[in-house]
């Protein structure tokens, strides 16, 4: 019978194999920088455009004179660091294995990212354990409240002017049979919310708050430019304002029906507050103004007629105010537009105003009442959806969502200004073909006048002329 004979090592040779394998890589190991980086402060908010020092200090040990310390960003279009200091070990630093620097963190775009500190050797790096977080946030600036002010001032003058324009009859007559307000009603309180709701899942699938701007921005009551664009295109003004008037009023209650009903699907950790304050504000500086206009219409007929008489001029202007104003207050914000901000920019407004006037033309509403609803039901108060973000969500994400509502604030007015713009080249089309129509049937009617007169009428005058003369002579 075979015996096995086992090694007298046995299972002892098995140990030595693993230590003769692991000696290297042990000896390697404690070769490598084993670092510790510490921050102070540990977080930080910023304006953007600032820069802050922040304190790093770093223990740890393997570390080498001349390792590199390296600061790295996680998104360095946020911000980015420089050192304020020496960044390369010393002989001291090595053996003390203590590091501390400033290190300079400059704000460039609203947002969070992270700072992170590593230690380079030639080719290799040895990452710390922790890292900093950086809050970019947007600054306060004086040019913002300039912005917001004077469109405060520009809106309630040009709603005194659309009191003096107001027909206060036909308003009566809308009340009495509110067929347009009801459109209006369902259209910027059911499909605009619904809308932005099917329209945020699809855009923006993986970003709750993106779907929260854009939400926001469809439960909103319709703004004051619906009023003037009204006006301008060719609408029924009176309609339009007895719709945006009844809409804001309703929206006290539709609002806060949708945001902590639907709105909680989509975004439930937002602690959603309702700007009750801001709507009251924007109702009362609805109101007050037409009330104003009004009150010219009837106690100061001559200058409401002047009111009157500038008004399509002022409304104009103040368009083209808001949105160049608007657009360089807010150049920082285009940074952030995608392809899919753009397209929601333009789906809320633009969908809006196909919806309405389409409703509108099957309830059989005329061209001016028509143009009016569609104008209603797509024109959305951003500024209302930028203030419930600002409650909704925290900075920096507050500033980051709001390009939702800057975008469609700003794709909003492109389908009406073609509209103008095409009913003004039709208008001087029509003009000048008009006048050429007349030149030419004065020319034809001059020709026509001139063939109709007998040949023979000309010796006859010159024959009368030579009688005159002849008997002056005599």
């Amino acid at each position: 019978m075979l015996t096995t004979r086992m090694c007298p090592l046995w299972p002892l040779h098995l140990i030595i194999l693993y230590l003769l394998a692991l000696g290297p890589l042990w000896v390697l190991c404690e070769s490598m920088p084993n670092i510790i980086a510490s921050f102070d402060p540990k977080e930080i908010e910023i304006n953007m455009g600032d820069n802050y020092f922040v304190h790093v200090n770093i223990t740890g040990t393997g570390l080498k004179p001349n390792d590199e310390i390296i600061a790295r960003v996680d998104k360095t279009h946020i911000a980015d660091t420089e050192w304020n200091t020496s960044y390369r070990l010393t002989e001291e630093d090595a053996n003390g294995g203590l590091f501390t620097g400033l290190l300079k963190v400059n704000a460039n775009f609203i947002g969070r990212t992270k700072i992170a500190i590593e230690a380079k050797r030639e080719k290799e790096s040895y990452p710390a354990n922790d890292t900093m977080s950086v809050i970019v946030v947007r600054p306060s600036r004086v040019i913002d409240k300039l912005f917001t002010t004077s469109v405060a001032v520009f809106v309630s003058l040009i709603f005194i002017n659309f009191g003096c324009a107001m027909h206060w009859p036909t308003v009566k007559e809308v009340l009495i049979k509110p067929v347009g307000p009801i459109i209006g009603m369902c259209g910027q309180f059911l499909f605009m919310p619904l809308i932005s709701f099917g329209l945020g899942y699809l855009i923006f699938p993986e970003s709750p708050a993106m779907r929260l701007g854009m939400f926001c921005v469809g439960v909103s009551p319709a703004g004051g430019a619906s009023n003037i664009w009204t006006f301008i295109l060719g609408g029924n003004l009176n309609l339009s304002l007895a719709m945006t008037s009844i809409c804001t009023i309703a929206s006290f209650a539709f609002m806060p029906a949708w945001l902590f009903s639907l709105g909680q699907i989509v975004f439930a950790n937002a602690s959603i507050v309702v700007p009750y304050p801001r709507i009251a504000t924007f109702v009362v500086g609805l109101i007050a103004p037409l009330a104003v206009g009004l009150a010219m219409q009837r106690l100061a007929p001559r200058a409401a007629a002047f009111m009157v008489r500038i008004l399509k001029g002022f409304s104009t202007t103040l368009l083209l105010f808001v949105i160049v104003f608007a657009i360089v207050t807010n150049l920082y914000i285009f940074e952030l537009f995608t392809w899919q901000i753009i397209v929601a920019g333009m789906g809320i407004p633009w969908l809006g105003y196909v919806a309405g006037y389409l409703v509108a033309v099957a309830c059989r509403q005329n061209h001016p009442d028509a143009l009016a609803i569609s104008i209603e039901t797509g024109i959305q108060n951003t500024g209302i959806a930028i203030f419930l973000l600002r409650y909704a969500l925290p900075q920096p994400e507050a500033d980051l969502t709001t390009v939702v509502p800057v975008s469609v604030a700003i794709m909003t007015p492109i389908p009406m200004t073609l509209i103008y713009i095409y009913q003004k080249l039709k208008s001087c089309t029509e003009a000048c073909e008009e006048e050429t129509s007349t030149k030419k049937s004065s020319k034809i009617a001059h020709q026509y006048q001139k063939e109709q007169t007998p040949a023979s009428m000309e010796p006859l005058m010159s024959q009368n002329r030579e009688e005159e003369g002849w008997s002056s002579s005599s």
